[in-house]
């Protein structure tokens, strides 16, 4: 699905120099990289702070706990992601509060968040599925309209654009109070290990935000509140510093990649390959199709017969999730995120993919069709 090593051995000597230069001067805790690493994002995202974390999940659950929500709070969310925003809401006695997603982008459905807000709702997580944003413009009107937070989770989105309907651009991440992002080694901007950052334009909130990220202390061993010990590690800092230069030729490389599935699939009536929406640059943290007719795991398991990897992106949607039965969710309280479950199938998709590997995972998908008519 990705191809680490061949995007390794392309920047091998600057990263290999990076992270030897940590090792010689064995500060590996909040090393030099990691205040550069953040200024350096800062500087590209243009926002005004960063706070460099280990993980994207810590940087929700950091995000949450900032903005100073009570037990029993709703955070409104999707039920077509990964786990990590509402497991984070979870954890911190707050009430997951789904909305079904798009039924073209897979993201958050804004035109659906009203009918979902209560005198309980403090805040909106949309996140940004697979490598373009939700309907931002719409979400922050709504949030200003009931007063609540916007956290946007960015960690498959980090670099793409969000266009407003004024022209106005700005980056995935950098429009709500808080914006969170994983560097997971999968992610567009991946390091070689765990690692996340939060972001906001909001100075009092991102002292909060980095005390709250140091055990809730500002001054050593003077504990202000009640935090985490979440660490971006300096030798993760210093493999981002220097992917971070490449990240917008990375996301020209999905995209061409993404252009050439297209190309194969685009008049091939049986799936539905991924919508740009107008509003929003796609970078393909993911190139994840639909199926008209068919299964996804079967499909899955064709492809697999032939050596060709692919994920599906979720197989159970999250409101029908074991660990999520005690909020009383059922099958059918969200029917296109239920319905995406079974009929979306990501392919390969990465920085170093040839013309030569997209041409022979397009001609497996289409074979699969021909071998379920016969």
């Amino acid at each position: 699905m990705v191809d680490l090593k061949s995007q390794y051995l392309r920047l091998k000597k600057e990263i290999d120099k990076a992270i030897q230069s940590v090792v010689e001067n064995t500060q590996f805790i909040k090393g030099p990289e990691v205040a550069l690493f953040e200024k350096e994002l800062s500087e590209y995202l243009s926002i005004k702070h960063v706070i460099g974390c280990a993980n994207g999940t810590d940087a929700l659950q950091l995000a949450l706990m900032a903005l100073g929500l009570k037990p029993g709070d709703e955070v409104i969310t999707t039920p077509f992601s990964f786990v990590s925003a509402a497991e984070t809401i979870t954890l911190l006695n707050l009430t997951p509060v789904f909305v079904d997603v798009d039924p073209d982008s897979f993201n958050i459905d804004a035109g659906l968040i009203k009918n979902a807000i209560t005198n309980k709702t403090k805040a909106i997580v949309p996140v940004h599925l697979f490598g373009q944003c939700a309907d931002m413009e719409e979400i922050i009107k709504i949030a200003n309209e009931f007063n609540l937070y916007v956290i946007e989770d960015t960690a498959q989105a980090l670099g793409a654009d969000y266009i407003f309907s004024d022209g106005k651009k700005t980056k995935a991440g950098t429009n709500g109070d808080i914006g969170t992002t994983s560097f997971f080694p999968s992610k567009n901007l991946g390091c070689f290990g765990d690692g996340g950052a939060i972001f906001t334009n909001d100075e009092p909130l991102a002292v909060k935000l980095r005390s709250l990220a140091n055990h809730g202390m500002q001054k050593r061993y003077y504990y202000e509140a009640i935090g985490m010990n979440s660490r971006l590690d300096t030798i993760q800092a210093a493999v981002l510093r220097i992917k971070l230069k490449q990240l917008d030729q990375f996301n020209v490389g999905r995209q061409q990649a993404a252009s050439l599935y297209d190309k194969g699939l685009n008049d091939f009536g049986c799936i539905e390959i991924p919508v740009r929406n107008e509003y929003s640059s796609h970078i393909f943290n993911q190139y994840t199709i639909r199926l008209k007719k068919g299964n996804n795991l079967e499909l899955q398991e064709y492809l697999k017969s032939y050596n060709v990897p692919s994920m599906i992106y979720y197989p159970i949607a999250l409101h029908l999730q074991e660990s999520y039965k005690t909020f009383n969710y059922k099958i059918g309280d969200f029917t296109v995120a239920e319905s995406l479950c079974n009929r979306v199938i990501s392919l390969p998709m990465h920085t170093e993919l040839r013309p030569d590997q997209i041409e022979f995972i397009v001609e497996k998908v289409k074979s699969y069709f021909a071998f379920k008519s016969n």
